[in-house]
Order: structure tokens, then sequence, then C-alpha cells
């Protein structure tokens, strides 16, 4: 029960806004309230074209973009605290980019309510089952399961991730875990949003460790859903080592990492005799949001061994260079693929000297998955000639 309290204020010390001042308020933003229409719209910077029926980015989406009406319309329980749910109907205007950090604090404000109730309710539901007849020895923390749901297909996903998302009390789900796949999510979980994008965080990570432990010490079975597999690039391993220091059973269930679904979806073996003997995974992160890779050892240039680069998009060019530069040919093959697997699916073949261009002439975005090697050229989708337009492969 000490370990619970303590627990809980952790989690309302780090979510709660008390020294959050008034000047939200006074700012070009409202407050958030994902009920009203007209609210919501205001303070989450939506615009006309994130609701047209256009192939927009965010309205076309397979994911959860920022700021997303699907998301608040998901989530709509972290928000009972507020008013009676309306329909949603955008009326849109702007918010300076520079108030995202006050909405992010302020949309936390307003879910605090629910989930401490929330807790409370689990934590009463564990304290009856656990009272009497020397049952309190069976009855500990429940477990947090770090769960890959793959790169966007439901269809990709483990028999065993489904059992386990339908039987959860609370899902911590990122941006990059499909909406189809959250259709999946069994009918009495809570659902809650804590995806990162590019300068916007709904969530810091040590809020994220905080959420997962105090739900965790109040018996919840708690699910963190991650898309691709949660021990490659997801900081899986973070919130593991984190939740075992305090003492709260950690289960893993792996995914199948983007570089593997999305090869396979295109026909191109990540290993091939007499090919490439080798495949390494490589972060496109950058440091401090620059365009200079984080980090690319001069073996990494290696003709033999297929490269495949996640969240590069931004670090391409550079990234493109320093291969050149260590070793790797001009005109080697490679393919950039934006939400891979997805119905949404769109697929840039081209030389490495060239890949960087028509990625930009293409207008491809988050997530794309970069894929440099040999093997590119095995495809069926390959293209016999790269001196006409980049080919663009459509999912079926």
């Amino acid at each position: 029960m000490l370990a619970l309290a303590k627990s809980e204020m952790a989690l309302i010390s780090k979510l709660s806004l008390s020294s959050f001042s008034s000047s939200i308020c006074s700012s070009n933003a409202k407050s958030i309230d994902p009920i009203n229409p007209e609210t919501i719209n205001c303070s989450l910077h939506f615009t006309t074209s994130s609701f047209s029926s256009s192939s927009s980015s965010s309205s076309s989406s397979p994911f959860t973009e920022k700021h997303s009406l699907k998301r608040y319309q998901r989530d709509q329980w972290i928000y009972n605290n507020l008013q009676q749910q309306k329909p949603l109907e955008p009326t849109p205007c702007s918010v300076p980019e520079e108030n995202e950090d006050s909405i992010r604090r302020n949309d936390i404000a307003l879910q605090l309510p629910e989930l401490k109730k929330l807790l409370q309710v689990l934590r009463e539901k564990r304290e009856d089952k656990c009272s009497g007849d020397g049952r309190e020895e069976k009855c500990g923390p429940g477990n947090v399961y770090l769960v890959g749901t793959g790169p966007g297909d439901p269809e990709l996903l483990t028999l065993k991730a489904m059992r386990v998302i339908q039987k959860a009390d609370l899902l911590l789900y990122d941006r990059l875990v499909s909406n189809d796949v959250l259709d999946l999510v069994g009918p009495n979980a809570r659902l809650l949003y804590v995806g990162k994008t590019a300068g916007y965080h709904s969530r810091t990570q040590e809020e994220i460790h905080e959420l997962l432990l105090s739900f965790a010490e109040a018996g919840a079975t708690v699910v963190r859903l991650k898309g691709g597999d949660p021990l490659v690039f997801g900081r899986g391993g973070e919130e593991m080592d984190f939740l075992q220091q305090q003492g709260i059973q950690v289960k893993v269930i792996p995914g199948i990492t983007a570089a593997s679904g999305i090869a396979a979806e295109l026909g191109i073996p990540l290993t091939h005799r007499g090919v490439a003997n080798s495949v390494r995974f490589l972060t496109g992160h950058s440091r401090k949001g620059g365009t200079d890779p984080l980090f690319v050892a001069e073996n990494a240039a290696d003709p033999d061994s297929t490269l495949v680069v996640y969240m590069g998009l931004s670090t391409l060019p550079s990234l493109a260079l320093k291969l050149m530069h260590h070793g790797l040919l001009p005109n080697t093959p490679a393919a950039a693929i934006e939400r891979g697997t997805t119905p949404q699916q769109r697929v840039v073949f081209a030389e490495l000297k060239d890949l960087a261009d028509k990625i930009t002439s293409s207008e491809l975005t988050s997530p794309t998955l970069i894929v440099i090697g040999k093997v590119v050229s095995l495809s069926p989708f390959w293209p016999h000639s790269l001196k006409e337009a980049p080919c663009m492969a459509e999912a079926k």
C-alpha cells in the first residue's frame, strides 16, 4: 500500500500542473477541450486540409498523427471530466508553433482527473480481490507487457500479441501503432496516446515510465504498444529496465520489425547468398535535430551488406554522402518506403546518389524506411531503367 501511494503521488507530481501559470489562457491558443468542437480545433492547430477527403498526409495516414481528431475520439474516456460528448465538427484556426508545449501540458492537466479516478478504481478492485483468506501474498502488482505491433498491417500481429491486447486494462500506444491494430483492442480496455513526433512529445519518456509504474502497482494489466518490435529503436529496453528496478515484472512480446515486414512486402531479401552476407540496422536520428546522422561507421559502407535506416528522412542526404565517401558505389540500389505494409504505402526506387532527390520530388513523409544494398535490385518492383521517372510502387 505504501509503495502504491508513493507511486500514485509520483504520477500526480509528474503530470500535474500546479506550477503551470495562467499565461496559456492569455496566449493565442485556447485551452484544450477535446469535447467541444470549436475549442478543440483552435487549441490543436487544425487546418481545413486536415479534414478534407483528399489524400492529404494527415487525413490519409494509417497512424495517429499529432493532434489528430481520431486520437481524441479513441481516447475520449480520459476527458470524461469535461462535458457530455458532442459531435466533432472541425472549425479550423491557427495556433503558433511556440504554443505546442503549452498545448501538451494543458492536455495532460485535463487528463489527470480521469487517470486518478481509474487508478482508484483499479486499486479498490485489487484490494477487494485480495482481502481475507490469506490471499494477500498472491496479490502483487500487475504485469506490464511491451508489445510489438509490426509495421502497420494488423495481420502481421502475433497470436500472443492479439491475446494480450484483448485482455489489457490499460494500453499506452505510440504514434506508429496503426489504427487497424488499435481497432482490435478489447471493449473494456482504456487507450491512452503517448506518441512522439519530431518537435512534439505528448509525454516525456519519464512521464511514460511513471504511468506504467503507477498502473502496474495498482494491479492492472498494462500493455505498452509499440510499432515494429519494442526492442528495435523503440526504447523498450529503457522502460523494461526502469520497471524491473521497481520490482515490476515485464514481459516482452516481439513484433515484426519494419525492416523485415517491409522488405518482405517488396520481395527484398535482406540477405542473399552471393549478394549480401549481413544486414545492419541504423538509426537516422541526428544530433540535436540537425541534418547530420548520429553515427555512421566506415564499415557501414560494406558493399556485401544490406543497410536499413530507420527514421532517416532528414539525415539521408548527409548519410548518402558519407557512405559514398567511405566506398559505397553511387549506383548502389536503394529504396525508400513510406508507411510500409499499409494501404497508404508508397515506394521510391533509385540509385543511392539519386535517392534523396527522388524522395524530395515524391514528397515522402514520415514514417519512411530506407533500404540500401544490392539486394534491393532483386525486388520484382525494381525498375529496369532508372533513367526514367522514379518507380512508385503502391500497396495492393
